[in-house]
């Protein structure tokens, strides 16, 4: 039955991802987390930290990651659990795939049609709406503490953060660059 619920979810989450992999993140947060508690709030943490790590769109790679935790979580074997990130990468790629085709077909027609231009402009604040929400879903207790728990991670974190945001808007600090250097201070610190 999990099955089923994954391709159903995972297209869903397909199908009204605008945005990319990263505004899908707090979708699948709230459907897999929240919504199914198919994987912990720590587990899906861990699952968006592999993700970034792997190549390929966070998205498709968070869908394939929890399609496999989730099954596993819920008894199954491993095989079965390959089944399950399977459906899941699937269903997250399916409805994209169907509007592709779709659209390619009627878009080069109709794109300076001042109908089809507002919507692209509608769709620009829901993007970044999305975006917003997947960076809040990443600054949680698991990856900042919080300061009942443990204030010298919490302030550290919170440091870092600033430090990350400001070295890559601010002074054009190459992202990678960032990460190393967040990775090492984040080591030395902890």
């Amino acid at each position: 039955m999990i099955f089923l619920y994954l391709f159903y979810t995972f297209c869903k989450i397909g199908l009204f991802g605008f945005g990319g992999g990263y505004a899908m993140l707090s979708m699948i947060q709230g459907e897999v987390v929240t919504r199914y508690n198919w994987v912990s709030a720590s587990e899906f943490t861990d699952i968006i930290a592999i993700s970034q790590m792997t190549p390929g769109p966070i998205g498709i790679n968070s869908a394939t990651y929890v399609g496999y935790t989730a099954v596993l979580n819920a008894g199954y074997n491993e095989n079965w659990a390959i089944f399950g990130s399977c459906i899941a990468t699937f269903a997250v790629v399916f409805p994209s795939f169907i509007l592709m085709v779709i659209i390619s077909r009627f878009f080069l027609k109709y794109q300076k049609h001042p109908v089809v231009e507002a919507v692209f402009k509608g769709l620009r604040p829901a993007v970044v709406g999305l975006l917003a929400a997947a960076a809040l879903v990443l600054m949680n207790a698991e990856n900042f503490s919080s300061y009942q728990i443990d204030l010298y991670q919490f302030i550290i974190s919170i440091i870092i953060f600033l430090v990350t945001f400001i070295g890559t808007r601010k002074y054009k600090i190459n992202p990678i660059l960032m990460i190393i250097l967040c990775g090492v201070a984040g080591f030395l610190l902890y």
